[in-house]
C-alpha cells in the first residue's frame, strides 16, 4: 500500500465521512476510529479535507471487528447519500439520464476517491459496469461491498424507483451468509470473479432522471475540471501547496478561500498554513492569486460560461472586480482574451 507522505491515493473527506459515521453508529470506540486515519477524536466531523487511501482501507478492514457487523461494507453502502460524492455526486443529479449520469462517473470519480476506476460496456442488450482496484479491492471484501452498495443505493434515490440488476460479482470468496447481499442487490451475486462488476439491461441508460437540473450541467461539470486539474498538480508540487489549491478551489464559489478558510478545510491553524507555505517559498496569497489566474484561463476558453458566472466561481462579488484582476494578470479584458483565444468575436455577456 502507499505510504501515508505520499499525497496520493486520497479518500475526500466527505466520501470517507460516511464510513466514519457508520462505524460510530454501529458502536466503534471513537479513539480507535481516529487512530486509526492518524487523526484526533476531534478531527472525526468534520474530517479533514482528504485523508490517504491506505488509511480509509485499513478502517473499512478493522471496522466489522470494531461494531461486531459482518457485513460492515454493505450497510455503509446503503448510507451512502448525495454527499458522499461530493462535487461529482452534485455533477450527477445535472444529467438528464442515466448514460449521461454513467458518463460523468466515469470522468470524476477521483474527485470522491482514488480507490479505484469504473468501466462501462454494452454488447448486444446487456450494459456491464465494472469497478477496477488492482490495488485495494482484495485487502477487504468490504471495501467493493461498500462500493456497489452504495452504488445501488444512490442509484435508486436517483431513479425513485427499484433499478432492476442482472448479476453482481465480486472478486473475494463468499462470506458465510450472503442475506444482506441478495437482500440489497435484489439479484444473484457471484464470488471469486476476476473484477468487481454488475450487469443490468442496457435500455436503463436511457431512463430519464426525474429531479435533474440540467441548468446547472455547464457550471457543475467545469467547476469538476478545475478540481481535477487541482489533482493533477499534486503530483508536481509540496503537498502543502496541492493541499490548499484544492481547497480554494472547493471555496471560492462559497466566498470561503480565505487564509482561515482554507487552513479549517485542511484541519491546521493559520498560522501553520502560513508557515508551511512561507517554508515551500510562496504566501497564501500567492497561491490563491496564481490559482484563480489559472482557473480563469480555463474557464474563458469555456463560451458557454458567462463572465458573471466565471466571476462567481472565482470568489469575486462583483464582475468589475474579476475585470480588474484579469487585466492585472492577462493584460487584457476577459472580453479581449475570450475573442483571442476562440479565434473569434465574442461579445461579453
Amino acid at each position: 500500500m502507499p505510504n501515508d507522505t505520499n499525497p496520493l491515493p486520497r479518500v475526500v473527506g466527505a466520501y470517507a465521512q460516511t464510513a466514519v459515521d457508520t462505524a460510530l453508529a454501529g458502536g466503534a470506540d471513537a479513539g480507535v476510529v481516529a487512530a486509526i486515519l492518524g487523526l484526533t477524536e476531534a478531527q472525526l466531523r468534520p474530517l479533514p479535507e482528504s485523508i490517504a487511501a491506505a488509511r480509509y482501507v485499513a478502517l473499512l478492514a478493522q471496522a466489522s471487528a470494531l461494531t461486531g457487523d459482518g457485513d460492515f461494507g454493505l450497510h455503509l453502502g446503503e448510507r451512502m447519500t448525495l454527499a458522499t460524492y461530493s462535487v461529482y455526486g452534485m455533477v450527477v443529479m445535472s444529467c438528464s439520464t442515466f448514460g449521461e449520469a454513467m458518463a460523468q462517473v466515469m470522468r470524476f470519480e477521483s474527485l470522491a476517491h482514488d480507490l479505484g476506476r469504473s468501466v462501462l460496456s454494452v454488447e448486444g442488450g446487456t450494459a456491464r459496469y465494472e469497478w477496477h482496484s488492482p490495488e485495494f479491492a482484495r485487502s477487504t471484501r468490504h471495501l467493493p461491498e461498500s462500493v456497489f452498495a452504495g452504488i445501488a443505493s444512490f442509484t435508486r434515490w436517483l431513479a425513485k424507483r427499484e433499478v432492476p440488476i442482472i448479476e453482481v460479482g465480486f472478486p473475494h470468496p463468499a462470506p458465510d451468509n450472503v442475506a444482506e447481499h441478495a437482500r440489497i442487490f435484489n439479484a444473484p451475486v457471484r464470488f471469486e470473479t476476476p473484477v468487481t462488476y454488475a450487469c443490468f439491461d442496457a435500455a436503463l441508460l436511457a431512463w430519464a432522471l426525474p429531479n435533474a437540473d440540467t441548468s446547472l450541467f455547464d457550471l457543475l461539470t467545469q467547476h469538476a475540471e478545475a478540481l481535477l486539474a487541482a489533482r493533477r498538480r499534486e503530483r508536481q508540487e509540496p503537498e502543502i501547496l496541492s493541499e490548499a489549491r484544492q481547497a480554494i478551489v472547493m471555496l471560492l464559489a462559497r466566498d470561503g478561500a480565505t487564509l482561515a478558510g482554507v487552513a479549517e478545510a485542511i484541519a491546521m491553524a493559520p498560522r501553520t498554513l502560513q508557515r508551511r507555505l512561507s517554508e515551500a517559498g510562496t504566501t497564501f496569497q500567492q497561491v490563491l492569486d496564481s490559482t484563480r489566474k489559472s482557473l480563469a484561463a480555463d474557464y474563458i476558453g469555456q463560451p458557454d460560461l458567462s463572465l458573471t458566472e466565471i466571476a462567481f466561481l472565482l470568489g469575486f462579488s462583483e464582475q468589475s472586480g474579476f475585470s480588474h484582476a484579469f487585466r492585472d494578470w492577462y493584460g487584457q479584458s476577459p472580453a479581449s482574451y475570450r475573442a483571442e483565444k476562440m479565434g473569434r468575436a465574442v461579445a461579453p455577456r
